[in-house]
């Protein structure tokens, strides 16, 4: 059972990532946001591609949800912290993290 401190241990290891406050949740970024964690500490919303978001919903509903509205269907999910173990909270952190790094110039 993952819990919003082991979201934040997590999210901090990864290369370059920074905490700062996002309204009423802490945001995790690199170049860009890729996670907010609520103020109690239960849930997150991590961005996932629209594939991506649909397998870990499939596989894992009682996790995953996808965020209602527009926000849902841009790859945002809302992540049941405890419903995941700490194994699959990392897989799904290091995954977000890395579409958050910055554009690589041509």
């Amino acid at each position: 059972m993952a819990t919003g401190n082991d979201l934040r241990r997590i999210a901090l290891s990864l290369d370059g990532t920074t905490e700062a406050p996002h309204f009423d949740r802490a945001a995790f970024k690199v170049a860009r946001i890729f996670v907010t964690l609520a103020a109690d500490g239960r849930t997150a919303n991590i961005k996932f591609t629209a594939e991506e978001q649909e397998f870990k919903c499939m596989l894992a509903p009682g996790a995953f949800t996808p965020v209602p509205n527009a926000w849902g269907k841009q790859g945002w999910t809302t992540v049941s912290l405890a419903a995941l173990g700490v194994a699959e909270l990392r897989n799904a952190l290091e995954m977000a993290w890395q579409h958050a790094q910055p554009k690589k110039r041509k």
